[in-house]
């Protein structure tokens, strides 16, 4: 099975950020992932469509962008525009997912729905077969650098189980307190696609780190 590291550049050292981006692209990152906070779904506030166009010019990498907002759907027409490839919404914010999802598509980019870590499966059951990507919250969002949230493993394995009963190809994403030490547990239970802040940037070698994260799912780099 696939596996994809995407470094979240909340982490990153925004003075350098196109050394940043070119290190994740050199280390064998598969994916950007850049996080969009309102300050109002999260308590955080972080980027911009700007944001978004510069990580483009700088780096070829697919961006994968989550939208921790309400209303994602004023985003959605910037945020293709600006570069993005992937847009995945929160569950919690969109109550009209079905629509929401078909206009993520008619511009381009594949759809994505995330979940918080308290947030039932259930919410996204109905609209499982359409999805591109699944994102597990395993931590509470709205800041980097938070510890792993236990019980989002067995919410994993759920995951995966409802998505291959939906007949779903999707993505199985999961965000947050991603480590060597918690990466091989999200890897059984079935996840594919793990994005890293603060254990890739703050590495001492965050260029070899990717290929470390990748490894512990037993995967050669």
């Amino acid at each position: 099975m696939t596996v994809r590291i995407a470094p979240s550049i909340l982490s990153a050292d925004f003075a350098h950020l196109a050394n940043d981006l070119a290190m994740c692209e050199a280390g064998g990152a598969d994916w950007i992932h850049v996080d969009v906070m309102d300050g109002r779904f999260v308590p955080n506030l972080t980027f911009g469509a700007k944001v978004i166009e510069t990580v483009r010019r700088s780096c070829t990498l697919p961006i994968d962008v989550h939208l921790m907002v309400v209303e994602p759907e004023r985003y959605f027409d910037d945020y293709a525009k600006a570069g993005a490839n992937v847009l995945t919404v929160h569950a919690e914010a969109a109550p009209h997912l079905d629509r929401q999802l078909a206009r993520i598509r008619e511009l381009g980019c594949k759809a994505g729905v995330a979940i918080n870590p308290a947030t039932p499966l259930e919410m996204v059951r109905e609209v499982a077969a359409q999805l591109d990507l699944l994102l597990i919250m395993t931590v509470n969002p709205g800041y980097g650098g938070q510890r792993f949230i236990e019980y989002t493993v067995d919410k994993i394995a759920r995951a995966k189980q409802m998505l291959i009963a939906a007949g779903s190809h999707a993505v199985l994403e999961v965000d947050g307190g991603v480590t060597r030490e918690t990466i091989t547990r999200c890897w059984r239970a079935g996840a594919d696609t793990f994005v890293a802040g603060n254990a890739i940037f703050t590495a001492s070698d965050p260029r070899a780190e990717i290929g470390r994260l990748r490894a512990a799912c037993g995967v050669s780099v």
